[in-house]
């Protein structure tokens, strides 16, 4: 909407928005770790939410393994003091109500930054002292797994957390940078080389390929798909999205150390991690740089008519909206969302999805219990609400696979 509009937050409308969409960040790498994915390497009691589950293959040691269940029941807290930060600035958590165009709605207070402040040193609490360590231990115990789920090894990403003013979503100063890493390459982010392709999804061919014009009509009997998911692509390259990708794209130097180990189910969850603690600890100097009192948004008029792209990243990875304003109302309105990039089928060149490739190669042991199959996916953090469409009242099944 800014784009198409023509306008930009103030400094106070800036720094807020970065400051929900960064305590969403901090929730969300912390609800993967301990709650989605930490399940599957630490091994709990015979209680729910630890049972069901996959069996075999727990291989820490029994303190380690003890304090890990412990820091789950913390993380639980944790993910409720970056609830609350949300709902400081974005009226609730989830689905924040307080980013318009041109800012936001909530005004700042010094009993609001305070408030953030406090829950947020909390959080970096937690982060650098149980979550980064909890991985490094866990990544320690399953070293094989920086050598599982390798996926393209190309990233891209939009950047976030803008820094300064300005209309331009590549080159503005930005916390994660814009930028593209492909065939071991670093490229400058170009908006006009992304486009969706259908060969293998259940929509009809002949779609509009660029994201700002694209429409869709479902084909669920479309011989040889078999995703409701479109297949984004850059330049025609399958990438990879998340905090990986962002690590990757911006150099960090930890990450980076790793070598071509990164491109791993434990390289994607060592770069989440760190990603978290460099985040928690630099949104306390946003915080701090808020004037109370001061505008969070600027006036705007509606056009009748204008076209905008909206680039930014999500915790899962790069997020793009496109949209298209016809007398006053939406004509077109178009997202690619991170795990469309992630897990999206081949292409029209019959290029498998980033989560695809990862997945070739990986051992399994035991085929009626494929714990190394799910550590793959879920080192993605996937959303599989974006690929999942239907559900009938009786749950009658309507179509069913196997997948050899």
């Amino acid at each position: 909407m800014d784009d198409a509009f023509g306008i930009e937050p103030p400094p106070n409308g800036r720094i807020i928005r970065n400051l929900i969409l960064g305590s969403n960040f901090l929730q969300s790498h912390i609800l993967h770790f301990f709650h989605l994915a930490a399940l599957d390497y630490v091994l709990g009691p015979d209680v729910p939410p630890f049972v069901p589950r996959y069996q075999g293959d727990y291989r820490l040691p029994e303190d380690v393994n003890k304090q890990a269940v412990d820091n789950y029941l913390q993380a639980l807290n944790m993910r409720r003091k970056a609830h609350e930060m949300t709902a400081l600035w974005g009226g609730r958590m989830p689905h924040q109500q307080a980013i318009v165009p041109g800012g936001v709605t909530e005004v700042p207070n010094s009993q609001k930054i305070f408030e953030f402040i406090t829950r947020l040193d909390e959080l970096i609490d937690f982060i650098d002292n149980i979550y980064v360590p909890t991985v490094k231990a866990v990544a320690g115990a399953y070293s094989d797994y920086f050598d599982i789920g390798r996926g393209s090894m190309n990233m891209l990403a939009y950047g976030a957390f803008p820094q300064e003013e300005g209309m331009d979503h590549i080159k503005k100063n930005k916390f994660f940078p814009a930028g593209i890493y492909l065939r071991g390459q670093y490229q400058e982010l170009e908006p006009d080389k992304i486009t969706e392709q259908v060969k293998y999804s259940w929509f009809k061919d002949g779609i509009a390929l660029t994201p700002d014009q694209a429409t869709v009509e479902p084909d669920v009997d479309k011989k040889d798909a078999y995703s409701f998911l479109k297949a984004p692509r850059y330049n025609g390259e399958v990438m990879e999205v998340g905090p990986l990708a962002r690590a990757i794209v911006s150099k960090q130097k930890d990450v980076v150390a790793l070598g071509e180990k990164a491109f791993s189910v434990m390289g994607r969850h060592f770069a989440r991690a760190v990603e978290a603690s460099t985040l928690a600890n630099t949104m306390k100097d946003w915080a701090l740089k808020l004037e109370a009192g001061q505008p969070v948004s600027t006036p705007h008029k509606i056009p009748s008519s204008a076209q905008g792209m909206g680039l930014t990243e999500a915790a899962r990875g790069a997020l793009g909206h496109w949209n298209r304003i016809e007398h006053g109302r939406t004509a077109v309105y178009n997202a690619i969302v991170p795990s469309t990039w992630n897990m999206s089928p081949r292409d029209d060149r019959g290029q498998l999805g980033t989560m695809e490739q990862a997945l070739i190669g990986t051992p399994v042991k035991d085929i009626s219990n494929p714990i190394e199959v799910v550590r793959v996916i879920r080192s993605f953090d996937p959303c599989l609400a974006c690929a999942i469409h239907i559900m009938t009242p009786d749950k009658k099944v309507i179509s069913q696979f196997k997948i050899n």
